[in-house]
């Protein structure tokens, strides 16, 4: 059965502050790890009311400091909006810290808005995609140390921490552009389909038939993101599923705030215009009581034949949000155990 991992992005909750989202990762991080998920990635974003994560390498050091085995990493860095020297110093500290831990996902957006995106001092006035270039200086910065002799002279530019660390590069994307990438590059790849959908099957299909094998990589690694909301009964993971579906509403309506406790019922809160956006963004999410969710995991990794599955859940209350991860590793150990099951 394929590993699953977790994708978190530390949601601030209505009521709640940026020091409750911490600590409701570290702990969800320390019940994921007993449960045996394989890794545990935050995201960055900025300028988002609901999202505690932007320093994203922060906050990871923070996970990986108080969990033991699980992989820690991010889902992903924006790379546009860093120098890539500065990531490689911050991704090569979190490595020496914590050795065979840390992973790198790269993501090609800004992950915020234009307005952000300049506070953040990036470059917005070039035409040239500089991120498949700044993803090979990444590579280069990561790779096996220069004599010392050679750094002085002014031949080389090193990380420090970072060189020689070869800190596992992911490329993570929610279009073509990423799986074409990462087929060149010979990295492992991750679809965000729990919010685009609309490309995942062909961007596998480009990833797995471009694949070019390479010092990290022999052959493809393909990683696709799905909500999971999993409760006892399928009424009460629908109504747990009701405050991601708030959130994006209000992200759409150009006022994104923390994310709001669920509601009974959609009904009178959204237009039939809104509904069918979000309904269709959020179509890769799995929503219900244990049966439910086991066969959609298995309807969903029969028809995609990823690699790894990661599983995010956007719940308010952080007791029913464990829960559901909880329920969602259940269902995997029954998948692995039924063969037929698995194969829906």
């Amino acid at each position: 059965m394929i590993p699953f991992s977790v994708l978190d992005l530390s949601p601030i909750c209505q009521g709640g502050t940026a020091s409750d989202a911490f600590r409701n990762t570290l702990d969800l991080a320390r019940n994921v790890e007993r449960l045996g998920y394989q890794r545990y990635w935050l995201a960055e974003h900025h300028n988002m009311p609901g999202i505690a994560s932007a320093a994203t390498a922060v906050v990871i050091g923070h996970v990986a400091a108080g969990t033991k085995t699980i992989r820690v990493g991010s889902g992903g860095i924006m790379l546009p909006n860093h120098a890539p020297l500065v990531i490689a110093e911050q991704f090569g500290t979190l490595e020496s810290l914590f050795p065979g831990r840390i992973d790198l996902g790269l993501g090609r957006a800004p992950g915020t808005d234009g307005r952000t995106a300049q506070a953040l001092r990036r470059n917005l006035h070039g035409s040239d995609d500089t991120f498949p270039r700044d993803v090979m200086e990444l590579q280069h910065y990561f790779a096996a140390e220069m004599p010392t002799e050679t750094v002085v002279m002014g031949n080389q530019v090193r990380a420090v921490p970072g060189a020689g660390l070869k800190v596992p590069l992911w490329i993570l994307g929610s279009s073509l552009f990423g799986a074409q990438l990462a087929a060149e590059l010979g990295l492992p790849f991750g679809f965000a389909s729990h919010f685009a959908p609309d490309s995942l099957m062909q961007a596998l299909s480009i990833y797995r038939e471009r694949f070019k094998p390479s010092a990290q990589l022999q052959k493809p690694h393909a990683l696709a993101c799905i909500g999971v909301f999993a409760a006892e009964t399928d009424a009460e993971a629908r109504r747990l599923f009701t405050s991601l579906q708030q959130q994006f509403i209000a992200l759409r309506r150009g006022t994104p705030g923390p994310l709001p406790p669920p509601l009974e019922s959609m009904e009178g809160h959204w237009s039939p215009q809104e509904r069918m956006m979000v309904e269709h963004s959020l179509m890769y999410s799995v929503v219900g009581a244990p049966d439910t969710v086991r066969q959609g995991l298995a309807e969903f990794i029969q028809a995609t034949k990823v690699d790894e599955l990661m599983i995010t859940g956007q719940i308010y209350d952080h007791a029913a949000r464990v829960r559901s991860y909880e329920i969602t590793m259940e269902a995997r150990e029954k998948l692995a155990s039924d063969p037929q099951r698995r194969a829906g």
